[in-house]
């Protein structure tokens, strides 16, 4: 193995751990986010009990397509830890 190819290695997978690190901090945005809508919705409900109902299931859809943000990168994360090393790798040589 040559330097060149091992200073590539290294390069890759030090991308990799970065990248990784980077879209699993993803995953902070949405708890923040979902917080904020449940707090907004308990006021909500607080001031007009009547209309529960209509404010929790447009809550918890809120809820649900703010969470997908967060569950893609932490798929992110995990491809970038787990499967792109070994590709890159491949592509070394």
């Amino acid at each position: 193995m040559t330097d060149f190819q091992l200073l590539a290695r290294g390069i890759a997978l030090a991308g990799c751990g970065i990248g990784a690190g980077c879209a699993l901090i993803a995953g902070v945005g949405p708890g923040i986010g979902e917080g904020n809508a449940v707090a907004k919705a308990l006021e909500a409900i607080g001031r007009q009990p009547e209309c529960k109902g209509d404010v929790q299931s447009t809550m918890l859809l809120g809820c649900a397509i703010a969470e997908t943000t967060g569950i893609y990168g932490f798929v992110t994360g995990l491809l970038l830890i787990f499967v792109a090393p070994g590709m890159f790798m491949g592509y070394l040589g």
